[in-house]
């Protein structure tokens, strides 16, 4: 009976963060924390590019095109999508959070959700390495243990 379980060793291959600029000063924190999070398991920093999009919705489409690059060990995608007070939120957050995942089982690579979805801007900033430590970096760790995973497993 095999035991499959992802790890935390360095991991091979370059990583890609997919950052969106709206609610840029929350996100720019979370790229920083992702950063912080793979060179901290032995990623160098020149193994880590980042590609910038314009808000959160646009995320899937980058992301699906740089996993089928296969260029990538992993995709991290990192937004910041902030309640207000019409329904916008909702088609944001849920078109971002079904792309992401469609990207991942379309490719077969780790497309990984790191958007924040919050009701409030402090919410968001406790969550982009406030109080609630830097969701950027636990989708570092997410990706790491992913392609260590996804390299144990078989074809």
């Amino acid at each position: 009976m095999a035991t499959y379980e992802g790890n935390f060793s360095p991991p091979p291959g370059r990583f890609v963060l997919v950052a969106a600029r709206f609610n840029q000063a929350v996100v720019e924190r979370l790229v920083e924390g992702a950063r912080d999070g793979l060179k901290r398991h032995g990623v160098a920093p020149e193994s880590i590019d980042v590609a910038w999009v314009p808000g959160s919705f646009e995320i899937p489409l980058v992301a699906q095109r740089l996993a089928r690059a296969r260029k990538y060990a992993a995709v991290i995608c990192l937004g910041a999508v902030i309640k207000g007070d019409t329904g916008h939120y909702d088609y944001v957050a849920g078109g971002a959070a079904s792309g992401i995942a469609q990207a991942a089982l379309s490719t077969g690579v780790p497309v990984i959700f790191g958007v924040l979805t919050c009701d409030t801007l402090d919410q968001a900033i406790n969550r982009a390495g406030a109080k609630a430590g830097n969701k950027g970096f636990e989708a570092a760790l997410t990706a790491i243990e992913m392609v260590n995973l996804l390299g144990q497993l078989p074809e």
